[in-house]
């Protein structure tokens, strides 16, 4: 990096610049260093857009952007958050889904507990044009969805300041620095606490040893005061977060657990101040200064599993380059991945990440994808195959023509599925968020009661009595004991080859009573390759594989696959009939293929799969108008670890079906193989959905596994529906997990981690309650100090964050004898 920028901040945002890094922009004809490309592109669009002077309104004053709650955005403010409606600046992070509705993720600094989601969640949905908004404890990242012809996304940002918290748009680079920053200013809240804490406490036992062995009032006087002046700074400075998000909460009504925090150590330390103006009474400075401390123990580490969950994420995004070597009538030029298009031709190397997703126009090599599926076997793809962003080039230089860049390639579309299922609570959670915030207003009026009640009887302990009930009973750990579980549960399962979507999934596979698979592409590998032809007509075998290629041109379903390098011309008026084949016209004439009813259909003959060459294999009938013109017979195989994967599946309770569309002798084939007892073949996708809610309507919590078009309707109608990592693009978008990895085997590794992350949650729920339950009678009967309070309630918390990151190791498989 330029010695001239060494150790500076970014000119745009105010983060550290990283080290061997060297974005520069130009501003008001001087360069400036920025932190990543992101800074870089949103600066230079400032400029180019007329927009030079928001840098003029924020220069000699802080980059930061003060706390906001309902006041009006400073010029700069706005001025920097109207850039976000240029369409070249939301490339990075938004997408588009329908002609006006856009889909962004962003990060939310100022989040402190369930409370912060709620509340934002609820103002965000309540602005005109927002269609959905989402936000995740964990990650602190928020999904929002919008009509941009009726709000634009400046104003949802806007929306965002006016509830006191600050936006940014998410970008992996970013974020790191921010959960960087986060943590430095952590640390240096704790480190103020604690060091004033060490210093009170000091004072603190003077005065204790004094109560007992007299001490004079002089002295008594300056320990006092002393003690004043070193809680100030941690009152002021390390508690600050709980007030500000405290007034917060008050002004929009809702209350968390920050109300009760601030009340506690607000009160203390102004009776402990009134105390020493006046000479009377107790302090409690040692109380106000160790509460906060280890207040801030608790949330600093649960601060570091969170920023461990989210870093999962941001690892992903990382995966993609910064640079990339663009061709250009034959000139090889280094460009910034983000200038990348959409039909550009680039050169990946050996060795290389590949910064957008592409097909190969020239060249052949093996591509590592263990990043996305987990599998460590590098695939081998030649021209025609499309390889995603993210993948490394292992042996030989590719060019690859670019098909989509930044939010639409598959690796973001993986994240953005990752943080929606992340998003989505499962009913449990919700009831702990509900439960959570009635609890907090039960806490202050059971403090009220108590502190009313200790008033009549004893007025000298009434005090830290109350403070101790405040404190002990914050429901820290209830809020968090869901939402660590499924974060880190998600997290250790994408990892390894399942990437789950939906948030109930883990729920609903813990309490699966059947799993039913489709057959071809599921529990066979889908390559399916032709196995031999039997001529029917005067046609040669050439011509006929020729007819078969031209319908199956366009398909994506496995068996088309086995086709499609025999095609030599092109069909037209194609019609797909789900389950049961295509017709088209070739130069005029009608010609099917598919299944013998199907296809035998137009030349008027009723053939069957009984009149099929034999029994055995997998049979297609090619018709034309006039009569059946050649037999298909395709050969696949079955995955090398679905035997034992069903044996296990069978052995933790789950009824294994297989349900086909297929009806040809390769069924019975399959069956036999994996010991399957219940099969249903020859199934429309229709009657495939009617097995299913048939199974539903008597109880059954059925997983239904699928790859193909034909098993879109069944994944949909499914309690949970797994889709294969080689599935269509819709299968993929209506299941609610997704199996990247090829291994069968992931699925019961999710059965088992599923059913662990229930009874992790079961226990962080029971925890919590039986703490509360044990601790608040014993502080409001006076047994626990508010010290020991403040010390429980971060224990408590802890416990529950350790308890779900147990969840980020897979539960080891039993042997199958």
């Amino acid at each position: 990096m330029n010695s001239k920028f060494e150790g500076q901040a970014c000119f745009h945002c105010g983060l550290d610049v990283p080290k061997g890094t060297l974005f520069i922009a130009d501003i008001n004809g001087t360069a400036q260093p920025m932190c990543c490309p992101g800074c870089k592109a949103v600066a230079e669009t400032i400029v180019s857009s007329g927009l030079e002077h928001y840098y003029k309104y924020r220069q000699g004053d802080s980059v930061a952007i003060p706390e906001l709650s309902g006041t009006d955005l400073p010029t700069n403010v706005q001025d920097e958050l109207q850039l976000y409606d240029n369409n070249t600046i939301q490339k990075a992070f938004v997408i588009s889904l329908q002609d006006d509705l856009k889909e962004a993720t962003l990060v939310i600094e100022g989040i402190t507990c369930a409370a912060c989601v709620w509340l934002l969640e609820h103002h965000l949905v309540k602005q005109s044009g927002v269609e959905q908004a989402s936000v995740n404890l964990t990650n602190h990242r928020a999904r929002i969805r919008w009509h941009d012809d009726t709000i634009q996304l400046s104003q949802i940002m806007a929306a965002i300041y006016h509830v006191g918290y600050k936006g940014h748009p998410y970008h992996p680079d970013k974020e790191e620095q921010l959960l960087e920053l986060e943590k430095k200013r952590a640390f240096r809240r704790l480190g103020v606490a604690g060091l004033g804490m060490m210093q009170v406490m000091m004072m603190s036992i003077a005065l204790y040893a004094g109560a007992l062995q007299g001490i004079e009032d002089k002295f008594e006087t300056f320990i006092r005061w002393t003690s004043l002046i070193i809680a100030t700074p941690v009152l002021l400075y390390s508690a600050r977060p709980f007030f500000i998000a405290a007034i917060r909460d008050i002004k929009s009504r809702y209350l968390s657990m920050d109300v009760p925090v601030s009340i506690a150590v607000g009160g203390a330390y102004l009776a402990s101040a009134w105390a020493t103006i006046t000479q009377s009474g107790e302090v409690y400075f040692d109380s106000v200064t160790m509460f906060t401390f280890f207040l801030l123990i608790g949330r600093y580490l649960e601060m570091q599993a969170r920023h461990r969950t989210g870093r999962a994420g941001n690892a992903l995004l990382n995966l993609i380059p910064a640079s990339a070597i663009r061709i250009r009538e034959g000139n090889e030029t280094l460009i910034p991945a983000t200038e990348l298009n959409i039909d550009d031709i680039i050169l990946v190397k050996p060795g290389h990440t590949i910064p957008a997703d592409g097909i190969i126009i020239e060249g052949y090599s093996s591509i590592d994808e263990s990043a996305l599926t987990g599998e460590y076997l590098p695939i081998n793809k030649t021209i025609g195959d499309s390889v995603a962003s993210g993948t490394i080039n292992v042996e030989s230089p590719v060019q690859l023509k670019v098909t989509d860049v930044g939010a639409d390639t598959k690796l973001s579309a993986i994240v953005r599925l990752l943080e929606r299922a992340q998003e989505e609570k499962p009913a449990v959670a919700k009831i702990a968020d509900k439960v959570a915030s009635y609890f907090v207003a039960s806490v202050l009026l059971t403090a009220a009661i108590v502190s009313l009640f200790w008033w009549s009887i004893d007025p000298q302990n009434a005090f830290w009595i109350t403070l101790s009930v405040l404190v002990v009973t914050c429901p820290c750990a209830l809020s968090l004991a869901t939402p660590t579980a499924l974060t880190a549960a998600t997290g250790t399962l994408r990892q390894h080859g399942l990437l789950i979507t939906r948030g109930h999934v883990l729920e609903s596979l813990a309490t699966a009573t059947h799993i039913i698979f489709d057959k071809t592409g599921t529990l066979t590998e889908g390559n399916l390759s032709l196995k031999s032809t039997q001529l029917c007509s005067d046609l040669d075998t050439q011509t006929v594989l020729g007819i078969a290629a031209a319908l199956e041109a366009h398909s994506e379903h496995p068996i088309a696959k086995a086709f499609h390098k025999y095609q030599t011309q092109t069909a037209k008026a194609l019609n797909v009939e789900l389950g049961q084949g295509l017709e088209g016209t070739i130069e005029g004439v009608s010609y099917r293929i598919g299944k013998p009813e199907y296809s035998s259909a137009l030349c008027q003959q009723q053939l069957t799969y009984k009149d099929a060459p034999d029994l055995d294999g997998q049979w297609l009938l090619l018709c034309g108008t006039q009569s059946p013109l050649a037999w298909f017979c395709l050969n696949d195989q079955i995955r090398k670890d679905t035997p034992r994967t069903l044996a296990i599946l069978r052995r933790l309770g789950l009824n294994v079906q297989m349900l086909t569309g297929d009806n040809s002798g390769a069924v019975k084939e399959v069956a036999n193989a994996l010991n399957i007892k219940d099969v249903i073949s020859n199934t429309s996708p229709q009657e495939k959905l009617a097995y299913i809610q048939k199974l539903q309507s008597q109880g059954a919590k059925v997983v239904m596994v699928g790859d193909g078009i034909n098993d879109i309707p069944v994944l949909a109608g499914a309690q949970t529906s797994i889709a294969m990592g080689s599935a269509t693009d819709l299968a993929k978008t209506n299941a609610d997990a997704i199996l990247i990895s090829s291994d069968i085997g992931r699925l019961v590794d999710a059965i088992l981690l599923s059913r662990k992350t229930q009874s992790i949650i079961r226990q962080n729920l029971s925890w919590a309650l039986l703490y509360n339950l044990i601790a608040l009678p014993l502080a409001a009967m006076g047994f626990i100090a508010p010290y020991m309070a403040a010390i429980g309630m971060s224990v408590s918390s802890l416990i529950v964050v350790g308890n779900a990151l147990r969840l980020t190791k897979l539960v080891r498989r039993n042997p199958v004898k």
